[in-house]
């Protein structure tokens, strides 16, 4: 079986975490290489001359040529002639085709289901863009219906009887003039995507006609791009895919391909495995040149996609990186007013498929950004426009910019916000946003959808692939498998001795093709906000409130991915600007919104008890939002991307200014700044997730309570715990990032009110931290759920596609989930990498202002072994089943951690075990010497507590203390492995 991520670990459970897939999310935001002269800006200086004429000559597509390049140069007549008798004659070819003419023209000959592409001799070498999407999906694992592939510039090129299709080099380019550019060809290859040979050239045009199926056929495939999708046996398409239509239009071309693939057995909505069909689309456009576009230099201070080449010729420059943010070409219909409509607006189609109760919400959620268009002097630059119900287009159609509903089986994938951009400039050329149907289907309390993932059930689709259980939160299948491998422990031998290891492994190399873990979180956040508002408020599913959760969740999910479409990158740390007492106060959040940002992955906003419910979702655009986009959108009288940087600058250098924090993907993946994350509210986070575990347990405690419907059973009552479940372990978990935390600011050093990079999290913070753990997580009464409602926590029975019932345990693994839950935080805070961290805060910061990793270590031991330490106040002790494996797991960390032992990572049999032994392999030896000592300081308290309650200890106490010393024994008598 082919299972999907492990790479992060997903919230123990309940499935969560990584949001809606976004395309090019992962390309780094980089310093911006100032060069400003100084110089007036309606002056060109001979280096601004120089930048604009080289863009000039890239775009027209005359950077590189094919330098075996033939065709229509022959002058020779007789040349000419010999050539023609090579090929087919031209009128043979085409006889009984249907030709369509436009940008490129078409023969299609339906009889024999044949098509030939016809390119013009001026058409050689010239820059086009192909765009390829999926038409058609299976609903499941990642292949939707609309979902992008890839999208480039290309160019067709002749080589001797081939045309290639070529994708030019634009990476490393040069000024006009330079040397340099004789050896850019030979020194950094272009990419061939496919080739074919020449079938005729037109007697009079000199035209070429190829074969259109073999050039896009012989294109990676879906089989490429969907490798898990694929029966085990089979890596390759069932029979020959073909074109099954085209379309030619003056501006562009748009292609479909049908392709056979084998099913994996592990697909869920396909009615039978043997294979099924998935549609290609091909758009193909030709690069606008000379419009006057003019493209826009990057700043690391606010977040746009980018895309850099390197300008060999300056040799002056720090760095030879040069960075174009991602935008759409928008021009003032009045230059000189302080606010005009665009000259051409942004224009989105909300597709025909939408449901009518939620069209006015998307539409109100894509006009959000209006308001921030309107700070860089536009008046309406976003239009959104309803699809006819007859239209003669489809939303495919690279013409059009649409706003998509795709139904899925899978309630995860929430939405998608990709772009098509001119990789010379970064002109953005079209966009689409693609929203789940079962997004709404999470709000109205569908929770089976992503809730019934138990931890021993075995379902199918990217459930399943999620393994048991899925944890999204480290990166195991990379640094740690990285270190495995580094450390020559890895190879392919030794991993197949250790299934699940090999599982593991496996599992880890499709991470990146996998949105799971934040689309599932997103599901988790709409769901249980609805449960929310059922339980504590009494909210009807089809109530007036509830329509208005659902809107506002619609508008915030819109808005977030339009905000993709127009070049924006996720701002991790949007969620920060209101105090938590401002969250329900309606006058600040209805003028200012609730997020700094529409760009951070939003929590539904609950307040907490006695408090009135405010804004559920943000209702508009943040500080942060109509900041980047004066950035990107503000005209600028200048002749060059460069002569910009004085007055970009002005802008950049607001920073610092509150409500301007920024923080991408990549500045939260290292878990460092406790405010850079998905899922937290307020600009006190640590309060927040507080207020939301209290409202946990205020729905445990109801859910008890509650009778269930005529409609409803047990089964959802399981669901229900489930997701509360969930939602409680992420506002844990989100805390340790406090401990050995600093405050990442990307400001430079010349901003006004600009802070240092890094500044540590105040030790009387992490204190409240580890206090606050200490009641919520790893308490006695941290989880006291009345045994009438544990045994009242069925599983669906139900056993057909799509519902496939646990054939493990039937009963509710109540102590596994606790269990797994206390671990995997205390697994956190002694991680490697965070006692790194705290030992080098006591070198950045004064004297007694460090939490030390004395003092961690101390406090979660009195923590963990609360029962022991404080013995001598009880006249007699019982350690309970849930405290017995905590400080089981505490044990195996600290044994661990002396040890070093590599062999325990092999040997692990399951996910914990793995995650205790190797996150702590390669800890500092400060923290190894620590461990050592409370090694031995345990082993006396528990014999001291043998000696004192030794005849009064219960059976299981009483062997517990004894085996856990002996344990220690064996530790401490053991050989230590070096560093």
């Amino acid at each position: 079986m082919k299972k999907l991520p492990f790479g992060i670990i997903c919230l123990y459970s309940l499935l969560w975490g990584a949001a809606p897939g976004e395309a090019r999310e992962l390309s780094l935001a980089a310093e911006l290489a100032r060069n400003w002269t100084g110089q007036s800006f309606r002056l060109e200086s001979a280096e601004n001359k120089q930048e604009r004429q080289s863009l000039v000559e890239l775009s027209k597509g005359e950077g590189k040529k094919a330098t075996e390049s033939e065709g229509s140069s022959d002058s020779d007549g007789e040349g000419k002639k010999e050539e023609e008798q090579k090929f087919q004659p031209f009128d043979k070819v085409i006889k009984d085709a249907e030709k369509q003419e436009g940008l490129l023209a078409i023969y299609r000959n339906k009889k024999n289901n044949t098509n030939f592409l016809e390119i013009q001799p001026e058409q050689l070498n010239r820059n086009f863009f192909c765009a390829i999407a999926l038409a058609s999906g299976i609903g499941e694992w990642g292949v939707y219906r609309g979902w992008p592939i890839s999208d480039f510039m290309f160019q067709f090129r002749r080589v001797q009887d081939n045309i290639q299709l070529v994708v030019p080099n634009s990476y490393f380019r040069t000024q006009p003039g330079d040397p340099q550019q004789r050896s850019i060809d030979s020194s950094f290859s272009d990419s061939i995507v496919s080739a074919v040979k020449i079938i005729s050239i037109h007697p009079e045009r000199n035209s070429i006609l190829i074969d259109m199926d073999g050039l896009f056929l012989s294109m990676p495939g879906p089989a490429s791009a969907f490798p898990w999708i694929l029966g085990e046996s089979n890596s390759s398409a069932i029979g020959q895919p073909y074109i099954s239509k085209a379309k030619v239009f003056p501006e562009n071309v748009e292609i479909e391909s049908v392709h056979t693939l084998p099913a994996s057995d592990d697909l869920t909505t396909l009615p039978n495995a043997g294979a099924f069909n998935l549609s290609l689309r091909y758009s193909l456009s030709q690069l606008p040149s000379n419009n006057g576009f003019r493209p826009r230099l990057a700043d690391d201070r606010i977040g746009y996609f980018i895309h850099a080449y390197q300008d060999l010729s300056d040799r002056d420059r720090f760095q030879p990186f040069v960075r174009y943010i991602n935008r759409w070409h928008l021009e003032k219909q009045i230059p000189s007013a302080p606010l005009s409509p665009p000259k051409e607006p942004i224009v989105f189609w909300i597709e025909n498929t939408v449901p009518l109760e939620y069209r006015d919400a998307i539409r109100e959620g894509a006009l959000m950004w209006n308001k921030a268009f309107e700070q860089a002097g536009f008046i309406d630059a976003i239009e959104v426009r309803q699809m006819p119900d007859d239209a003669d287009w489809e939303p495919e159609d690279v013409r059009y910019n649409t706003i998509r509903w795709s139904p899925s089986f899978e309630s995860w994938a929430i939405a998608i916000g990709p772009s098509r951009v001119n990789p010379l400039t970064g002109q953005i050329l079209d966009a689409d946003v693609i929203i789940d149907g079962n997004a709404v289907r999470n709000v109205l309390q569908d929770y089976r959808n992503y809730a019934q993932q138990d931890a021993s059930a075995q379902a199918s689709g990217l459930f399943a692939l999620a393994g048991n259980p899925l944890l999204c939160r480290y990166g195991v299948g990379r640094p740690y498998l990285k270190w495995l491998e580094q450390q020559s422990l890895l190879s392919e031998s030794r991993v197949g001795e250790f299934p699940f290891l090999a599982r593991m492994l496996t599992e880890s190399q499709q991470i990146d093709r996998s949105k799971l873990c934040f689309g599932i979180q997103t599901a988790t956040q709409s769901g249980f906000g609805a449960l929310s508002l059922s339980l504590r408020g009494n909210v009807l599913p089809h109530s007036e409130e509830m329509e208005r959760y659902i809107n506002q969740f619609l508008r915030w999910l819109t808005a977030h991915e339009i905000g993709h479409t127009l070049g924006l990158r996720h701002n991790f740390r949007g969620s920060t600007m209101l105090a938590p007492e401002e969250l329900n106060n309606t006058e600040i959040t209805q003028s200012r919104g609730l997020l700094g940002s529409v760009m951070d992955y939003a929590p539904v906003n609950l307040a907490p008890s006695g408090v009135e419910q405010g804004d559920y979702f943000t209702t508009s655009v943040g500080s942060y939002d109509r900041w980047a986009i004066e950035y990107g959108y503000k005209p600028i009288d200048a002749i060059s991307p460069r002569g910009e940087l004085r007055e970009l600058e002005k802008i950049a250098q607001r920073a610092p200014e509150p409500g301007l924090s920024y923080a991408p993907d990549e500045d939260t993946y290292a878990f460092l700044d406790p405010q850079a994350k998905a899922y937290d509210l307020s600009e006190d986070p640590l309060l927040y997730s507080k207020w939301q575990m209290d409202n946990a347990r205020e729905i445990w405690s109801r859910l008890d309570k509650r009778y269930l419907g005529s409609e409803e059973r047990y089964s959802d009552l399981r669901d229900r715990f489930n997701l509360v479940f969930g939602y409680y372990f992420n506002h844990a978990y989100n805390a340790t990032d406090y401990i050995g935390g600093q405050t990442f600011n990307r400001h430079h050093p010349d901003d006004p009110g600009s802070r240092l990079p890094f500044e540590p999290v105040p030790v009387a913070k992490q204190r409240q931290v580890l206090a606050l753990l200490d009641d919520y997580v790893f308490a006695e009464d941290a989880f006291d759920f009345p045994p009438e409602l544990l045994n009242k926590l069925a599983p669906s029975r139900w056993f057909h596609w799509g519902s496939f019932p646990s054939i493990s345990r039937l009963d509710y693994p109540i102590y596994d989930r606790i269990h797994s839950l206390q671990s995997l935080v205390l697994i956190d805070l002694l991680s490697s990498q965070r006692l790194d961290r705290l030992r080098d805060i006591e070198l950045k910061t004064p004297p007694g202002e460090a939490l030390s990793l004395s003092e961690l270590f101390e406090t979660l031991k009195a923590s963990v072994w609360k029962e022991i330490l404080e013995n001598k106040k009880r006249d007699s002790m019982e350690i309970s089943t849930l405290r017995r494996g905590l400080q089981r797991q505490h044990l195996n960390i600290l044994t661990n951690m002396v040890l070093r032992d590599t062999e325990a990572v092999f040997n692990a049999s399951n996910l914990l075990e793995f995650l205790s032994a190797i996150v702590v392999v390669d800890a500092p030896e400060d923290a190894r010497v620590l461990a050592r000592y409370q090694l031995r300081q345990l082993q006396k308290d528990i014999r001291s507590s043998l000696r004192r309650h030794g005849k009064k200890l219960d059976l299981l106490t009483k062997a517990h203390l004894e085996d856990a010393s002996d344990r220690i024994t064996k530790v401490l008598d053991a050989q230590i492995r070096s560093k």
